[in-house]
């Protein structure tokens, strides 16, 4: 499973649900449930459908993959004169 830090406690979940049944109803909730799964996989095919396009675009067009992984080296070699920098000055939480 999945942890996400929600900086929310068990007992507010709790509340959140109580609530929800309060306002819902226990008969409505799993529609409720089915609704945002239906929207959230419609979301997520649509993402995936534009990334292929994406992707198919650009096979057309000829423009390197390899272009993402420069970007990227770039990427870390500015974060290393970063890290270089500002060497044992670094804030901790």
């Amino acid at each position: 499973m999945l942890l996400l830090p929600l900086f929310i406690s068990g007992a507010e979940i709790a509340f959140i649900m109580f609530i929800l049944v309060m306002v819902f109803g226990a008969d409505k909730i799993p529609e409720i449930a089915r609704g945002l799964g239906k929207g959230m996989k419609t979301l997520r095919n649509a993402s995936n459908d534009i990334k292929s396009e994406i992707q198919r675009s650009a096979e057309k067009q000829g423009i390197d993959k390899n272009m993402s992984n420069d970007i990227k080296g770039e990427i870390d070699k500015v974060r290393e004169d970063i890290d270089e920098i500002t060497g044992s000055v670094r804030r901790k939480f």
